[in-house]
């Protein structure tokens, strides 16, 4: 199951008692994932979504609110990349009242009109802007985090969180509501739809909690956790192979500088000191600085060994300028 199913499940579980916020959900759900069609009937609405669970969650609402039950089918494109798509159905003796209440057609003088954005009468406080909300994860709120299988797997996506949308007045609309609690989003066009998105991770972790889906909320610190341990122990690593590869290139380049001065002109034409390290350097050539200083009987520092390795390594050169 996907990150983003999870957190809408848990909104889901989460029942909506007051009936503005119900309609505040009821709207941001519409404008989400709905489709309005026009005939010579009048209008119809259906909600168009693959979580399943959103039909029981929304009939509860209608029944309550309007006395009427929702029916649920297979959409007719019902699977796409492998996902079966649901259609909820709205009966027509109330499409109307519905549409209107959620501020999605509005009527005047004029005629009957779509409206666009959101009405500022349906968020009038925070408890319907957190329903509103709520409503556009779960119509279209969708995810790249995946979390790891048990702390074993390293995933290869950021922390993304995204609404998808045809209508940028219903984006915008949104993208303020979010801003209200202090979450940053960004809007840009991608192909024919507008997506607005969040990747900062913390503010993911704001908008989780402020949905409520807590569950969500701890599995994703914990990941945030296990990622961030993962890279402290990488980067070790890391220092720890440099630091390897470091010390056989150095012990290579003393190893070739002493043999090529025994071949020229013997070590025993080195000063006592130098050759002293030089016996020790061929008897163990993989050991690092400090090994050495172990398993010698020198009284020098670490930094006093390093200088006769220059000093010998200078001698290499000079021999081979000559």
């Amino acid at each position: 199951m996907s990150f983003a199913k999870e957190v809408k499940l848990e909104i889901l579980e989460q029942e909506i008692e007051d009936s503005i916020e119900a309609t505040a959900f009821l709207s941001s759900l519409f404008h989400a994932c709905g489709n309005l069609n026009k005939n010579s009937e009048g209008f119809s609405v259906d909600l168009v979504t693959d979580t399943k669970e959103v039909f029981p969650f929304v009939d509860k609402i209608v029944k309550k609110l309007y006395g009427e039950n929702l029916s649920l089918s297979i959409s007719d494109d019902h699977i796409i990349n492998k996902t079966i798509y649901y259609k909820i159905s709205f009966p027509s003796n109330i499409t109307m009242s519905i549409l209107t209440d959620c501020s999605i057609l509005e009527q005047s003088t004029e005629g009957i009109s779509f409206k666009e954005g959101i009405d500022g009468n349906l968020i009038c406080d925070d408890s319907s802007k957190i329903a509103y909300i709520k409503g556009a994860f779960v119509g279209c709120g969708t995810s790249s985090i995946k979390l790891s299988e048990l702390g074993s797997k390293l995933p290869t996506t950021g922390y993304h969180v995204e609404f998808a949308s045809r209508h940028h007045s219903f984006l915008e609309g949104l993208q303020s509501l979010l801003e209200s609690f202090n979450i940053i989003s960004k809007i840009s066009p991608r192909k024919n739809i507008f997506v607005l998105y969040i990747k900062d991770s913390e503010s993911i972790k704001d908008l989780l909690a402020l949905v409520g889906a807590v569950t969500s909320v701890l599995n994703l610190s914990n990941e945030m956790a296990t990622r961030g341990l993962r890279n402290i122990i990488n980067r070790q690593v890391n220092c720890i192979n440099a630091n390897i590869s470091k010390t056989v290139e150095a012990s290579l380049r003393q190893v070739e500088a002493i043999n090529y001065i025994n071949k020229k002109i013997g070590l025993e034409s080195l000063p006592e000191d130098l050759q002293e390290v030089a016996v020790l350097r061929l008897a163990n050539q993989e050991e690092s600085l400090d090994e050495l200083l172990k398993l010698s009987t020198l009284k020098l520092t670490k930094s006093g060994l390093n200088h006769r390795f220059r000093r010998i390594l200078k001698i290499a050169q000079i021999l081979k300028g000559e």
